[in-house]
Order: structure tokens, then C-alpha cells, then sequence
């Protein structure tokens, strides 16, 4: 599923959530209970769907202040977390320090790559990034080469909408067709993904308070 494609000529002119965009949002992030609740909510299901160790490596993709990875810290032995914010990785660093974390490394994401092509983790997560990145399936091909045999991927995001969640304008995917998700999960290589619903998020919009649901697809490298 590659975003532009999706779009064709609609794609033009969309506004683009770049990194100055999340740069800008950083210093108040972790003041929104919204998304504390949203973080505590996901990495509840993480815990309950993979049986997390102190020596499973993992991968924070698209960790924003880490909000996510800091709830799981304490069940596995290292986090890489990475991001294409700066002011969002500036906050995580402070937070490490503050918190004296030593099981923790923050990497800026670049064009190239924020991981190294022969790194491997055991534990691949992100929330509500999958959203952001245009080509679906070629992202969950990566996250397949760089597990372990045997890891686990875990994505949190939101099921497919109409566009009122970020609006039309916004150059993102509007959600996932669970089943056409899963089915991408198979295609990169994954056994036996499962979807379930671990929280939804309620929007206040012109005509009325909506609810959006947000999955969790649970997915291991054979």
C-alpha cells in the first residue's frame, strides 16, 4: 500500500506533518493526558501479547519523547528509539538523565537510515506513526529484516477513517483496513499477525464528538 499511489492526483498539494511540525510540539507532549493515557493503554497490550525479557533488544520507531518505550523499559534489557523530530529526541534525552536510565540510546532518523543494516532487535514497536509513512508495505518488509528470528512486531494505529481525524489536507494514510494490514504483515514475511482494539480516541469535531478506535497489530518473524 503505497500512500501516493492511494492518492493519485489528490496527493498534490496535501499538507505535509514534517519534522519542524513535531519539533514545535515537543516541549508540551507529555502534558497531554490524552497522550499519556494513549501510551499507558498500548504498552498494557504490548506487555499482555509478547512475552517481554531482559534480553530482547528493541526498536522504538517514530518514539516521539518516548512516552511509549519509558512504560516498557523495565521488562526488556535494551530500547534503541529513534525519531525524525530533534525537539522530541531533545526531550528524551532529558528524560534519561532526569531518570537515571541506562537502557536507553536515541538516535535521530535521516533519510538514510536510523539503524544500521546489519542491526537486529527482538522487538520492533511504534504508535500511530504508521499513519505518517507512504509506503506500507516496503516499512514492514524492513521491520522484517531487522528482527531476529523469532521477534516480535507490535503497531498501534488507527483504523481506517473517512480524514477527520487529521483532516483531509493532511498528507497521511487515513487509517488501515485491519484485514488488508495483516495481509500486508503476511506478504513482508510475518506468521500468524493478530488485531485487536486497545483504546480509541475521541475527537471533538463541528458536528459532534467521535470516537476513532486505534489497534494493535501483533506480529512474529518465523
Amino acid at each position: 500500500m503505497n500512500r501516493q499511489e492511494a492518492q493519485g492526483a489528490e496527493g498534490q498539494n496535501k499538507v505535509v506533518l514534517g519534522a519542524e511540525h513535531f519539533d514545535s510540539k515537543a516541549r508540551e507532549w507529555d502534558q497531554n493526558p490524552v497522550f499519556i493515557d494513549r501510551a499507558n493503554k498500548i504498552a498494557a497490550g504490548i506487555r499482555a501479547a509478547v512475552p517481554l525479557s531482559h534480553t530482547m533488544r528493541a526498536l522504538d520507531y517514530g518514539s516521539g519523547t518516548g512516552m511509549l518505550s519509558f512504560p516498557l523499559r523495565d521488562a526488556v534489557g535494551h530500547i534503541v528509539l529513534t525519531d525524525a523530530s530533534p525537539g522530541m529526541l531533545a526531550v528524551v534525552v532529558e528524560k534519561i538523565a532526569a531518570q537515571g536510565v541506562a537502557n536507553m540510546t536515541v538516535r535521530l532518523a535521516t533519510p538514510d537510515a536510523a539503524v544500521s543494516p546489519d542491526e537486529r532487535f527482538d522487538l520492533i514497536y511504534s504508535s500511530m506513526v504508521l499513519h505518517h509513512i507512504p509506503d506500507t508495505a516496503a516499512i514492514l518488509r524492513t521491520w522484517h529484516d531487522q528482527l531476529n528470528p523469532g521477534g516480535w512486531l507490535c503497531i498501534a494505529d488507527l483504523e481506517q477513517e473517512d480524514g477527520s481525524f487529521h483532516g483531509l489536507e493532511v498528507d497521511v494514510h487515513h487509517g488501515f483496513a485491519t484485514a488488508g494490514l495483516v495481509a500486508l504483515a503476511r506478504s513482508a514475511g510475518f506468521a500468524d499477525p493478530s488485531v485487536s482494539i486497545v483504546l480509541q480516541i475521541d475527537k471533538d469535531l463541528p458536528l459532534g464528538t467521535r470516537a476513532f478506535p486505534v489497534f494493535l497489530l501483533v506480529a512474529r518473524k518465523a
